[in-house]
């Protein structure tokens, strides 16, 4: 076993010297580079070095799989080595971009804004799955009776899990609004006011905007001839995407040109009032429109062709996480769970089957394999993607042998296409993995299990069939 020295200079050798860093920083887990030029790093050598446990190239950053605890280490005598200083994770970022097509920053760019709201709307959707659990008929009993109506004892802790579960779902676009106009470098807090602006009880909620245009009673300001719709955007995501970035880019080119003795008092109202004006005025209407199209079009797909939109999202899912697209879908699912009527997402439940299967597919390799290191890798890779962290398995295991990748994303179609023939919906998002059944509607929890029973055991089988009887070359490298 080689010190952490040694190990720093065997990865610094691996990824092409120094002078191939640009930056570098590291996470929980991972080094993290930007290089100048991804082709000079040695695959062969830089996996065969003890302390990692895989790499995988994403968003314009080169990650190397270490480990908790001792990628600290290792980071620190790499800097030593490398004469590099320690970057921090944005600048390490900043320097990734360089390396990006259009495409890839405008997913980045999704990817910079809602992952850092992630844990309160996975923590959300964990409570609402155990308020689902209390409020769900036919779950545990006959007909639709819930645990709530059998103990009624349980209706208020139900009822108040409901409300502490529902508030980041009720003001949503606060959430993403701080997040999106801090990626663009405007202050957070306006974000956040930003966000209550447009889910203000005064406006007509957005939930009401169809029966209200139906009877032609929306609400409406009149400025000088100009009306405007005193519309909410309860549940939306787009609008205050859109506006939270308008809002920034004045923010910032306000602090730039007003004087700094009067700019607690102008630049926060102008920044305001201006893309106040403008989001009720345009960009609000525009965006509702196309958010709820985009909707509406995953719902037409669904319903219309179920088995073929269900296959091919579970067969896509694991490559859009390769290439880090697949955040673009979590806006969609917040869509589906709050700003349509189709009474939740049928896509997150694909996303928990596929994680699932990305599991089972690792696990399947610890029988396969006989380096103890890489047997250690596959089964706490497993576990990490069956509690919704794919990451490890994906390009620690999967990806390095490629079939039990195949074998995977295969099972994942499948399963996902029986649970949209089923009509299987979630709730709302939470832990994409085992866990996720509790996000799932009680009445669904039927076809889900059956699904989750797929991609547990048919990925495994498939994996450990195909490498005992055709012993595949990727396979036989490692002996």
């Amino acid at each position: 076993m080689s010190t952490n020295k040694e190990a720093a200079k065997e990865i610094l050798a691996a990824i092409g010297g120094k002078e191939n860093i640009a930056s570098a920083t590291h996470c929980v887990t991972r080094l993290r580079f930007a290089l100048h030029d991804e082709k000079q790093v040695d695959q062969k050598a830089l996996e065969n070095i003890d302390v990692v446990k895989g790499s995988f190239s994403t968003n314009g950053q080169f990650q190397i799989v270490v480990g908790q605890g001792l990628v600290d280490k290792v980071y620190k005598e790499l800097v030593v080595l490398a004469g590099i200083s320690e970057a921090s994770k944005d600048e390490t970022k900043s320097a990734a971009e360089k390396n990006l097509n259009p495409i890839q920053r405008a997913v980045k760019t999704l990817a910079d804004v809602f992952i850092p709201i992630l844990p309160a709307i996975v923590t959300a959707g964990l409570l609402m799955g155990i308020n689902n659990v209390l409020t769900g008929g036919g779950i545990f009993f006959e007909g639709d009776t819930a645990i709530i109506d059998v103990y009624p004892q349980w209706a208020d802790f139900a009822d108040i899990i409901h409300v502490i579960a529902n508030t980041a779902f009720t003001f949503l676009p606060a959430l993403i609004g701080w997040s999106a106009v801090k990626r663009f470098g405007g202050n957070p807090l306006l974000g956040i006011v930003m966000g209550l602006i447009l889910v203000h009880p005064a406006l007509l909620n957005a939930w009401d905007y169809g029966a209200a245009r139906e009877a032609g009673e929306i609400p409406t300001w009149n400025l000088f001839g100009l009306e405007i719709n005193k519309l909410g955007y309860q549940g939306q995501v787009l609008p205050v995407f859109v506006a939270s970035i308008i809002l920034a880019k004045l923010d910032v080119f306000l602090r730039k040109r007003i004087p700094d003795s009067i700019q607690l008092l102008t630049v926060a109202p102008i920044a305001l009032l201006v893309t106040s004006f403008l989001t009720f005025a345009l960009v609000g209407p525009l965006t509702f429109a196309i958010g709820n199209g985009i909707a509406d079009g995953f719902i037409w797909l669904f319903g219309t062709l179920p088995w073929i939109a269900g296959f091919l999202y579970g067969i896509i899912y694991g490559p859009l996480v390769i290439t880090g697209m697949h955040h673009v879908f979590l806006a969609v699912d917040l869509q589906l769970t709050t700003g349509t009527e189709a009474g939740g997402t049928f896509l997150w439940p694909i996303l928990a089957l596929s994680n699932i299967a990305q599991g089972s597919a690792a696990f399947a390799m610890y029988f396969l394999v006989k380096n103890a290191n890489l047997k250690g890798l596959s089964g706490t890779a497993g576990l990490s993607a069956w509690l919704g962290i794919t990451e490890p398995a994906l390009f620690g295991v999967n990806l390095r042998y490629r079939f039990p990748f195949i074998m995977a994303i295969i099972s994942a179609g499948i399963a996902g296409m029986f649970v949209t023939i089923n009509g299987v919906l979630a709730n709302a998002v939470g832990v994409g993995g085992v866990p996720a059944f509790v996000s799932i509607r009680g009445q669904d929890w039927g076809p889900f299990f059956i699904g989750m029973a797929v991609v547990i055991l048919l990925p495994f089988v498939l994996t450990v069939l195909y490498g005992k009887l055709t012993k595949p070359k990727s396979l036989k490298e490692e002996e």
